[in-house]
Protein backbone atom coordinates (compact mmCIF):
# COMPACT_ATOMS: atom_id res chain seq x y z
CA UNK A 1 0.00 0.00 0.00
CA UNK A 2 1.25 3.57 -0.95
CA UNK A 3 0.41 5.09 2.39
CA UNK A 4 3.04 2.81 4.17
CA UNK A 5 5.51 2.61 1.74
CA UNK A 6 8.48 5.18 2.34
CA UNK A 7 9.15 7.05 -1.02
CA UNK A 8 12.73 7.90 -0.53
CA UNK A 9 13.47 4.25 -1.27
CA UNK A 10 12.60 4.81 -4.64
CA UNK A 11 15.41 7.34 -4.87
CA UNK A 12 17.76 5.02 -2.77
CA UNK A 13 17.02 2.36 -5.94
CA UNK A 14 17.18 4.57 -8.64
CA UNK A 15 20.85 5.30 -7.60
CA UNK A 16 21.97 2.27 -6.76
CA UNK A 17 20.99 1.16 -10.36
CA UNK A 18 23.18 4.06 -11.39
CA UNK A 19 25.98 3.25 -9.24
CA UNK A 20 25.82 -0.06 -8.36
CA UNK A 21 27.41 0.52 -5.41
CA UNK A 22 26.74 1.06 -1.83
CA UNK A 23 29.15 3.47 -0.89
CA UNK A 24 28.91 5.85 -3.95
CA UNK A 25 25.37 5.92 -3.30
CA UNK A 26 25.69 6.81 -0.22
CA UNK A 27 27.84 9.61 -1.03
CA UNK A 28 25.40 10.99 -3.89
CA UNK A 29 22.37 11.15 -1.27
CA UNK A 30 24.49 12.65 1.81
CA UNK A 31 24.08 8.93 3.78
CA UNK A 32 25.97 6.32 5.31
CA UNK A 33 26.62 3.49 4.09
CA UNK A 34 24.97 1.37 6.67
CA UNK A 35 22.06 3.32 6.63
CA UNK A 36 21.96 2.61 2.52
CA UNK A 37 22.17 -1.13 3.28
CA UNK A 38 19.46 -0.50 5.48
CA UNK A 39 16.88 1.16 2.82
CA UNK A 40 17.94 -1.87 0.12
CA UNK A 41 16.98 -4.44 2.54
CA UNK A 42 13.55 -2.73 3.12
CA UNK A 43 13.49 -2.55 -0.48
CA UNK A 44 14.00 -6.46 -1.01
CA UNK A 45 11.63 -6.83 1.63
CA UNK A 46 8.86 -4.61 -0.01
CA UNK A 47 9.48 -6.27 -4.04
CA UNK A 48 10.42 -10.29 -2.42
CA UNK A 49 13.63 -9.98 -4.30
CA UNK A 50 16.93 -9.63 -3.62
CA UNK A 51 16.84 -6.39 -6.52
CA UNK A 52 20.68 -6.02 -6.36
CA UNK A 53 23.56 -9.20 -6.14
CA UNK A 54 26.91 -8.98 -5.44
CA UNK A 55 28.90 -10.11 -8.33
CA UNK A 56 33.41 -9.14 -9.39
CA UNK A 57 31.81 -6.48 -11.80
CA UNK A 58 29.91 -4.41 -8.52
CA UNK A 59 26.04 -4.84 -7.44
CA UNK A 60 24.05 -6.52 -10.99
CA UNK A 61 20.40 -5.72 -10.96
CA UNK A 62 17.82 -8.44 -10.86
CA UNK A 63 15.54 -9.31 -13.96
CA UNK A 64 12.88 -7.70 -11.74
CA UNK A 65 15.15 -4.62 -10.80
CA UNK A 66 15.79 -4.14 -14.48
CA UNK A 67 11.66 -4.29 -15.14
CA UNK A 68 11.16 -1.49 -12.18
CA UNK A 69 14.27 0.54 -13.28
CA UNK A 70 12.29 2.80 -16.16
CA UNK A 71 9.59 3.29 -13.50
CA UNK A 72 11.23 4.57 -10.46
CA UNK A 73 13.32 7.05 -12.74
CA UNK A 74 10.08 8.45 -13.87
CA UNK A 75 9.11 8.66 -10.39
CA UNK A 76 12.52 10.70 -9.71
CA UNK A 77 11.88 12.68 -12.66
CA UNK A 78 8.53 13.35 -12.12
CA UNK A 79 9.05 14.46 -8.30
CA UNK A 80 12.07 16.57 -9.27
CA UNK A 81 10.14 18.65 -11.87
CA UNK A 82 7.54 19.18 -9.15
CA UNK A 83 9.77 20.42 -6.54
CA UNK A 84 12.50 22.31 -9.30
CA UNK A 85 9.90 23.96 -11.73
CA UNK A 86 10.16 27.04 -10.21
CA UNK A 87 14.04 27.06 -10.28
CA UNK A 88 15.45 29.06 -13.47
CA UNK A 89 17.78 26.78 -15.48
CA UNK A 90 21.32 28.28 -14.85
CA UNK A 91 24.06 26.03 -16.66
CA UNK A 92 26.96 28.20 -14.71
CA UNK A 93 25.53 26.96 -11.20
CA UNK A 94 23.74 23.95 -12.15
CA UNK A 95 24.22 20.76 -11.18
CA UNK A 96 23.86 17.77 -13.37
CA UNK A 97 25.20 14.04 -14.60
CA UNK A 98 24.10 13.22 -18.28
CA UNK A 99 24.75 10.28 -20.05
CA UNK A 100 25.53 10.32 -23.92
CA UNK A 101 25.40 7.41 -26.03
CA UNK A 102 27.74 7.01 -29.05
CA UNK A 103 30.10 5.11 -31.13
CA UNK A 104 33.77 5.22 -29.93
CA UNK A 105 34.20 7.43 -33.32
CA UNK A 106 32.47 10.22 -31.61
CA UNK A 107 35.01 10.47 -28.78
CA UNK A 108 37.47 12.34 -29.44
CA UNK A 109 36.42 14.56 -32.59
CA UNK A 110 33.09 15.27 -30.51
CA UNK A 111 33.30 14.52 -27.01
CA UNK A 112 36.50 16.68 -26.73
CA UNK A 113 35.09 19.85 -27.53
CA UNK A 114 31.90 19.06 -25.72
CA UNK A 115 34.00 18.74 -22.28
CA UNK A 116 35.94 21.64 -22.98
CA UNK A 117 33.16 23.76 -23.72
CA UNK A 118 31.20 22.76 -20.72
CA UNK A 119 33.95 22.49 -18.64
CA UNK A 120 34.23 26.44 -18.85
CA UNK A 121 30.24 27.31 -19.06
CA UNK A 122 28.67 24.37 -16.55
CA UNK A 123 31.23 23.31 -14.24
CA UNK A 124 28.83 21.26 -12.65
CA UNK A 125 27.51 19.63 -15.27
CA UNK A 126 28.88 16.57 -16.38
CA UNK A 127 28.98 13.90 -18.59
CA UNK A 128 30.18 10.15 -18.92
CA UNK A 129 29.69 8.76 -22.66
CA UNK A 130 28.92 5.28 -23.42
CA UNK A 131 30.09 3.51 -26.14
CA UNK A 132 26.96 1.93 -28.13
CA UNK A 133 26.33 1.19 -31.58
CA UNK A 134 22.94 2.09 -32.97
CA UNK A 135 21.26 -1.76 -32.48
CA UNK A 136 21.31 -0.49 -28.92
CA UNK A 137 20.92 2.83 -28.52
CA UNK A 138 17.49 3.29 -28.92
CA UNK A 139 16.76 -0.05 -26.44
CA UNK A 140 18.95 2.25 -24.08
CA UNK A 141 17.29 5.52 -24.28
CA UNK A 142 13.94 3.50 -23.77
CA UNK A 143 15.55 1.77 -20.49
CA UNK A 144 16.96 5.51 -19.44
CA UNK A 145 20.68 3.85 -19.50
CA UNK A 146 21.35 7.17 -21.69
CA UNK A 147 19.79 10.55 -22.01
CA UNK A 148 20.66 10.98 -25.28
CA UNK A 149 22.60 9.42 -28.23
CA UNK A 150 24.26 10.20 -31.22
CA UNK A 151 24.84 8.35 -34.42
CA UNK A 152 23.51 7.26 -37.83
CA UNK A 153 19.81 5.59 -37.11
CA UNK A 154 17.31 4.24 -39.33
CA UNK A 155 13.44 3.95 -38.35
CA UNK A 156 13.50 5.71 -35.07
CA UNK A 157 10.32 5.22 -33.18
CA UNK A 158 7.76 7.55 -33.13
CA UNK A 159 8.17 8.00 -29.33
CA UNK A 160 11.96 9.23 -29.68
CA UNK A 161 13.03 13.06 -31.27
CA UNK A 162 15.68 13.05 -33.76
CA UNK A 163 17.20 16.29 -34.99
CA UNK A 164 19.95 16.61 -37.57
CA UNK A 165 23.60 16.56 -36.69
CA UNK A 166 25.55 16.82 -39.49
CA UNK A 167 27.11 15.01 -42.57
CA UNK A 168 29.91 12.80 -43.11
CA UNK A 169 31.43 10.57 -45.70
CA UNK A 170 33.02 7.29 -45.83
CA UNK A 171 37.73 7.83 -46.25
CA UNK A 172 40.40 5.30 -46.30
CA UNK A 173 43.77 6.30 -43.69
CA UNK A 174 47.08 4.32 -43.88
CA UNK A 175 50.58 5.74 -43.46
CA UNK A 176 52.01 8.19 -45.80
CA UNK A 177 54.51 5.85 -47.02
CA UNK A 178 51.97 3.36 -47.48
CA UNK A 179 52.68 1.17 -51.04
CA UNK A 180 49.18 2.08 -51.90
CA UNK A 181 50.11 5.55 -52.58
CA UNK A 182 53.09 4.20 -55.16
CA UNK A 183 51.10 5.54 -57.90
CA UNK A 184 49.51 7.91 -56.59
CA UNK A 185 46.95 9.78 -54.51
CA UNK A 186 43.71 8.37 -55.79
CA UNK A 187 44.25 4.81 -55.61
CA UNK A 188 41.81 2.71 -57.71
CA UNK A 189 38.41 0.80 -55.59
CA UNK A 190 40.07 -2.38 -56.07
CA UNK A 191 43.28 -1.83 -54.72
CA UNK A 192 41.77 -0.10 -51.54
CA UNK A 193 40.21 -3.06 -50.79
CA UNK A 194 42.98 -5.45 -51.54
CA UNK A 195 45.34 -4.15 -48.79
CA UNK A 196 44.79 -6.05 -45.03
CA UNK A 197 41.92 -3.90 -43.12
CA UNK A 198 41.74 -2.73 -40.03
CA UNK A 199 37.70 -2.65 -38.81
CA UNK A 200 36.69 -1.14 -35.83
CA UNK A 201 33.38 -2.59 -34.52
CA UNK A 202 31.95 -2.04 -31.04
CA UNK A 203 30.11 -4.96 -30.84
CA UNK A 204 33.20 -6.59 -32.09
CA UNK A 205 32.19 -8.09 -35.46
CA UNK A 206 34.06 -8.74 -38.50
CA UNK A 207 31.66 -6.81 -40.51
CA UNK A 208 30.81 -2.60 -40.22
CA UNK A 209 28.43 -0.41 -42.09
CA UNK A 210 30.95 -0.03 -45.00
CA UNK A 211 31.00 -3.78 -45.51
CA UNK A 212 27.25 -3.41 -45.80
CA UNK A 213 27.47 -0.72 -48.57
CA UNK A 214 30.49 -3.06 -49.83
CA UNK A 215 28.32 -5.90 -50.09
CA UNK A 216 25.71 -4.09 -52.21
CA UNK A 217 27.78 -3.31 -55.22
CA UNK A 218 28.86 -7.16 -54.92
CA UNK A 219 32.37 -6.13 -53.20
CA UNK A 220 34.27 -7.16 -50.57
CA UNK A 221 37.35 -6.01 -48.61
CA UNK A 222 40.28 -8.52 -47.27
CA UNK A 223 39.82 -7.62 -43.13
CA UNK A 224 42.89 -8.82 -41.00
CA UNK A 225 42.12 -7.25 -37.92
CA UNK A 226 39.42 -6.17 -35.93
CA UNK A 227 39.26 -3.29 -33.19
CA UNK A 228 36.00 -2.30 -30.62
CA UNK A 229 37.61 0.61 -30.05
CA UNK A 230 40.16 3.62 -31.37
CA UNK A 231 42.30 3.26 -28.93
CA UNK A 232 45.64 1.69 -30.80
CA UNK A 233 44.12 2.39 -34.20
CA UNK A 234 46.57 5.21 -35.61
CA UNK A 235 49.45 3.38 -34.00
CA UNK A 236 48.49 0.35 -35.92
CA UNK A 237 48.01 2.13 -38.98
CA UNK A 238 51.31 4.13 -38.65
CA UNK A 239 53.54 0.92 -38.28
CA UNK A 240 52.36 -1.13 -40.74
CA UNK A 241 50.51 -1.97 -44.37
CA UNK A 242 47.27 -1.79 -42.89
CA UNK A 243 44.72 0.57 -43.66
CA UNK A 244 41.35 1.50 -42.72
CA UNK A 245 37.89 3.10 -43.87
CA UNK A 246 36.40 5.32 -41.53
CA UNK A 247 34.36 8.33 -41.17
CA UNK A 248 35.94 11.72 -42.63
CA UNK A 249 35.47 12.91 -39.19
CA UNK A 250 37.31 10.36 -37.75
CA UNK A 251 39.90 10.04 -40.30
CA UNK A 252 40.97 13.93 -40.54
CA UNK A 253 41.16 13.64 -36.23
CA UNK A 254 44.19 11.31 -36.58
CA UNK A 255 45.46 12.57 -39.96
CA UNK A 256 46.28 16.06 -38.47
CA UNK A 257 48.07 14.26 -35.21
CA UNK A 258 50.25 11.36 -36.90
CA UNK A 259 52.25 10.30 -39.87
CA UNK A 260 48.50 9.12 -41.49
CA UNK A 261 46.78 10.39 -45.08
CA UNK A 262 43.72 10.55 -45.87
CA UNK A 263 43.19 8.88 -49.13
CA UNK A 264 39.53 8.80 -51.63
CA UNK A 265 37.67 5.90 -51.57
CA UNK A 266 36.02 5.74 -54.81
CA UNK A 267 33.08 4.29 -54.69
CA UNK A 268 29.87 6.38 -54.99
CA UNK A 269 28.12 6.05 -51.19
CA UNK A 270 25.77 8.65 -50.06
CA UNK A 271 26.79 10.94 -47.18
CA UNK A 272 26.03 9.81 -43.60
CA UNK A 273 23.85 11.62 -41.71
CA UNK A 274 24.25 11.61 -38.18
CA UNK A 275 21.52 12.27 -35.85
CA UNK A 276 20.83 13.35 -32.19
CA UNK A 277 18.00 11.57 -30.72
CA UNK A 278 16.17 11.50 -27.50
CA UNK A 279 13.05 10.47 -25.60
CA UNK A 280 10.33 12.87 -26.10
CA UNK A 281 8.89 13.05 -22.60
CA UNK A 282 12.20 15.42 -22.08
CA UNK A 283 11.56 17.76 -25.01
CA UNK A 284 10.39 20.48 -22.15
CA UNK A 285 13.60 19.66 -19.79
CA UNK A 286 15.48 23.07 -19.94
CA UNK A 287 18.73 21.20 -18.31
CA UNK A 288 18.31 18.43 -21.34
CA UNK A 289 17.39 20.98 -24.38
CA UNK A 290 20.62 22.74 -23.22
CA UNK A 291 23.14 19.42 -23.13
CA UNK A 292 21.70 18.62 -26.69
CA UNK A 293 22.27 22.73 -27.82
CA UNK A 294 25.95 21.96 -26.76
CA UNK A 295 26.17 18.95 -28.63
CA UNK A 296 25.11 20.05 -31.74
CA UNK A 297 27.65 22.88 -31.09
CA UNK A 298 30.33 20.64 -30.52
CA UNK A 299 29.09 18.41 -33.95
CA UNK A 300 29.57 22.02 -36.11
CA UNK A 301 33.10 22.79 -34.95
CA UNK A 302 35.35 21.72 -37.62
Amino acid sequence: MLQTFDLNLFLVLHTLLEERNVTRTGERLGRTQSAISNSLKRLRDHFDDPLLVRTPEGLTPTPRAQELAPQVAEIIRLSTGCIERERAFDPATAEARFMLGAPDRFSLPVFLPLLENMRKRAPGISVTLRATDRAYAIRMIEQEEIDVAIGWFDNVPGHLNQQFAFEDQFVCLCRSAHPLLARGPRPELQEVLDYPHLVVSSSGGRRAVFDTILARHGLQRAIAATMTSFTIVPELLQQSNLVGVFTHRTAEYFARRFDLVIVPVPLEVAPIANQLIWHKRFDADEPHAWLRQQILLACAQP
